[in-house]
């Protein structure tokens, strides 16, 4: 009896730790390569249709971003909405493409990353 107890709550904590993970990590960012851009022109508004017939508009950016090396490369990616010029975005690359953005604060930008997309602003 004592045994079957102690496995049900092990099978619970699993689950509910497993339901945690999954709700709170976003695996597109596990292994990928980090790159900082600054959202400096007005994304590319595209339309498209879904397979029900659905409208709907994205925003196509092509910018140039860096890593915490400084290291330069051009990134393509789109966002569902506009996004707030002047913003800071930390990119995830996997492969040759992006696979996730989030905006950070410019404290948050490694110092050569924030040097360069200094310079690429003027």
């Amino acid at each position: 009896m004592k045994k079957g107890f102690i496995a049900t709550a092990v099978v619970l904590i699993v689950l509910v730790g497993f339901v945690v993970f999954i709700q709170n990590v976003n695996l597109n960012r596990i292994g990928a390569q980090q790159y900082y851009v600054q959202i400096t022109q007005d994304g590319k508004e595209m339309e498209d249709k879904s397979d029900s017939g659905q409208k709907y508009v994205s925003y196509e950016y092509t910018l140039q971003g860096f890593d915490s090396n400084g290291k330069e490369k051009s990134l393509t990616f789109t966002a569902g909405k506009e996004l707030r010029k002047d913003a800071y975005l930390r990119i995830y690359v996997k492969g040759d493409g992006v696979s996730s953005y989030q905006e950070v604060k410019a404290s948050e930008l490694p110092e050569l990353a924030k040097q360069k997309l200094a310079i690429a602003g003027q």
